[in-house]
């Protein structure tokens, strides 16, 4: 019903930038929460940034990781259905799985919460 597919992953040295995105499709209405995760070998998953709003402007409040302030912003595109992840100043611990989140409001007025495949970010010299 509601697919995501993430890209922007890669290699990239200390100091350098990425962008991650991360594209919806299917039955969607409106965004309720979007937000990003990572998970690094042997870690627990944890919250990197996350942005909520009525889903009808790309605004909203935003919460990120102590660890990203500053550094990473986290911005959405309604009208693309797509949700970014700016990452700059990337230092080797930011090394990670990036997952997506999403939950959404469907057509047919249901919610609904879907993880992405995850992309590797790897930040390595």
């Amino acid at each position: 019903q509601v697919q995501l597919v993430e890209s922007g992953g890669g290699l990239v040295q200390p100091g350098g930038s990425l962008r991650l995105s991360c594209a919806a499709s299917g039955s969607i209405w409106r965004f309720s929460v979007t937000g990003w995760y990572r998970q690094a070998p042997g870690k627990e998953r944890e919250l990197v940034a996350s942005i909520s709003s009525s889903g009808i402007s790309n605004t909203g409040r935003t919460v990120y990781a102590d660890s990203v302030k500053g550094r990473f912003t986290i911005s959405r595109d309604n009208a693309k259905k797509t949700v970014y992840l700016q990452m700059n100043s990337l230092k080797p611990e930011d090394t990670a799985v990036y997952y997506c989140y999403i939950k959404v409001i469907t057509f047919e007025t249901k919610d609904v919460e879907v993880w992405g495949q995850g992309t590797l970010v790897t930040v390595s010299s």
